[in-house]
């Protein structure tokens, strides 16, 4: 992307533009710094957020933001246009040694409670998702059904669903990750039971509908942003067929 701070941006490339230039500050601060396990995770989420609320304020002062790493603004609640931002989502995979993939960064703007301009980086895979370029839906899979859930908290339920459907479970870290593995076709479905935090799921769910994925609630209902709790308490990502089929076998188990 060779877009400078000095041009105007539209709101997809700017959320592209934050999501990129932050996913590259935190690769070189993983391979170049001193810093080590959590105090890498603590420098990389400060580092990630200065860099995207700094470009957010330059090119959008008058929206209201909501980022993990800043004390959530009540004046949000009035506001129709609000930044959503995690500037580094999974930072426990970003710092652990080995190198692991499994982490975002994400930026959306959501208007009057949807995500309407969204940017998912996963930098150390080199890959920008983003919701005004959409990619080549991926072939359909005729193997077992693949599960992303979630690498420390998956659901009490997963092994039983994954049961039902004759799926396994693959077991990511970030948010972002695991909705970027069902979006490129690494896998079918992405579930999520339990309290989850708005910046973790609101890019995830903007760039999976854009690809005309199903990402909603266990009841079916959209999944809606910029609330007094900023909570999302289940996900459900794939394509409709398969979300619809996992909704009528959630009650049973």
């Amino acid at each position: 992307m060779t877009t400078t701070d000095d041009d105007p941006l539209d709101d997809a490339t700017l959320a592209a533009t934050a999501a990129e230039q932050a996913g590259q500050r935190l690769l070189a601060l993983r391979s170049n710094s001193t810093y080590r396990g959590e105090s890498l995770g603590r420098a990389g989420d400060s580092l990630a957020n200065s860099l995207i609320v700094g470009l957010l304020r330059k090119h959008r002062p008058d929206d209201a933001l909501l980022s993990e790493e800043q004390a959530p603004d009540a004046h949000r609640l009035a506001c129709a246009r609000v930044w959503i931002v995690d500037p580094l989502d999974g930072t426990r995979e970003y710092s652990e040694p080995g190198g692991r993939t499994d982490w975002a960064v994400h930026v959306a703007l959501v208007v009057d409670g949807a995500p309407a301009a969204c940017a998912v980086a996963l930098p150390a895979l080199k890959q920008l998702w983003r919701t005004d370029r959409l990619v080549t839906p991926p072939q359909p899979y005729a193997g077992r059904m693949r599960i992303v859930v979630s690498r420390s908290r998956p659901p009490a339920f997963a092994e039983a669903l994954a049961e039902r459907l004759g799926g396994h479970l693959l077991r990511i870290g970030s948010a972002g990750a695991k909705a970027m593995a069902v979006v490129r076709g690494d896998a079918e479905l992405y579930v999520h039971a339990g309290a989850m935090n708005e910046w973790d799921a609101c890019a995830p769910v903007g760039v999976a509908l854009a690809h005309g994925l199903a990402a909603c609630r266990f009841d079916g209902s959209a999944c809606r942003f910029n609330q007094a709790e900023p909570k999302t308490t289940e996900l459900l990502i794939g394509r409709p067929v398969i979300v619809e089929r996992v909704r009528g076998l959630l009650a049973s188990l």
